[in-house]
């Protein structure tokens, strides 16, 4: 009799031992599988003239996903056979014409770009695009395409969803990609009273419902809505995005509040993709080129990461901490990385 309930009180024991590992294994690897290889581009915001002597190691990267740090796989410069960059110039038409001399300084910058990167032009308007340049290894021919802004205000200008609208139409390649947006950010269809309730569109987190008119009528604007899902879309595309501020038309556009609004949602974008944001206040750049050759110094010191990220049961983006402790050295990298199903990252192993 004592050695039966001995015996039942060590297999309740084991029992429960078993229990309180599944659970504790379950906490670490959501969705009980391993991880599976992601990758990101990250940027060395050291910007160093010595960067072909002073260039990061896999070992001086730590990548935290939550509280648990995850397994560095590979770390190549992008430079030499991985240079390869898709690089779209989105201009927003309803800037004001006064950033005309500007315009040449987009030139050159496009005129100077290396053989292995490929430029696209597109004018923001109406919500959508209008490409007046498909990718091409033509510099001359992309600069070319560049033209003035019209300068004018149409039925529901949104920046942001006109940026979406470039990041969901692009084909996804495993280069860099990155976006310049030349823009005052100013959501025009968000703020205008007459329109924003009635425009309210749904771009696969879930449905959006109508915003009453009688509460966004009134009372003081934001950061458009708008600028966070252009954000996430930017994440989940792997597109980083870079801004130049330029002051836009008619009276939203003078309005130094709505201006700044503006900066903070291209802003936003721009820092939580792993990009750069340029602005002087709320006034035109007198030139463009201190900027872009500070972008060029950010395009010519970036960095494919691959890592091992832990998958959950369904597939999105997961909270990544990018950091190094090496000295002279400072990471800038998107908030968030796309990470597969915990199903779909054991189908892609067997095959």
């Amino acid at each position: 009799m004592k050695n039966f309930r001995y015996l039942l009180t060590s297999l309740i024991a084991l029992t429960l031992l078993g229990v309180a590992g599944r659970v504790l294994s379950s906490q670490e690897n959501p969705g009980g599988s391993s991880t599976v290889q992601v990758h990101m581009v990250i940027t060395d915001e050291a910007l160093r003239d010595d960067s072909e002597l002073s260039i990061l190691r896999p070992e001086n990267v730590q990548v935290k996903q939550g509280k648990t740090s995850l397994k560095v796989d590979h770390l190549i410069p992008a430079r030499g056979d991985n240079a390869a960059l898709q690089l779209f110039i989105l201009i927003d038409d309803t800037c004001d014409t006064s950033i005309g001399n500007s315009l040449n300084d987009l030139r050159d910058f496009i005129n100077a770009q290396p053989a292995t990167t490929v430029v696209g032009v597109a004018y923001m308007s109406n919500a959508s695009i209008q490409i007046v340049q498909n990718f091409t290894a033509d510099h001359a021919a992309a600069a070319k395409a560049i033209r003035l802004p019209r300068g004018s205000v149409s039925s529901m200008d949104s920046p942001y969803l006109s940026l979406i609208s470039l990041l969901k139409g692009w084909p996804e390649q495993k280069v860099r990609r990155e976006v310049l947006m030349v823009s005052d950010g100013i959501d025009r269809l968000r703020t205008d009273p007459t329109s924003r309730a009635a425009y309210s569109p749904n771009y696969g987190r879930g449905t959006r419902a109508p915003m009453p008119t009688t509460s966004m009528s009134t009372g003081m604007s934001t950061i458009s809505p708008d600028a966070d899902t252009a954000s996430t879309t930017a994440q989940r595309y792997g597109v980083i995005v870079h801004g130049i501020y330029a002051t836009g038309v008619g009276r939203m556009g003078r309005n130094a509040w709505e201006a700044q609004l503006g900066q903070g949602g291209v802003g936003k974008i721009a820092d939580e993709s792993g990009g750069e944001y340029f602005s002087l206040g709320t006034q035109n750049l007198v030139s463009f080129k201190p900027y872009l050759d500070r972008l060029q110094r950010v395009l010519d010191n970036q960095y494919y990461l691959v890592f091992g990220a832990v998958p959950k049961n369904k597939a999105g983006l997961q909270r990544v901490g990018i950091s190094t402790e090496t000295a002279g050295f400072e990471i800038a990298a998107a908030d968030n990385v796309w990470v597969p199903a915990a199903n779909e990252a054991a189908g892609s192993k067997k095959n």
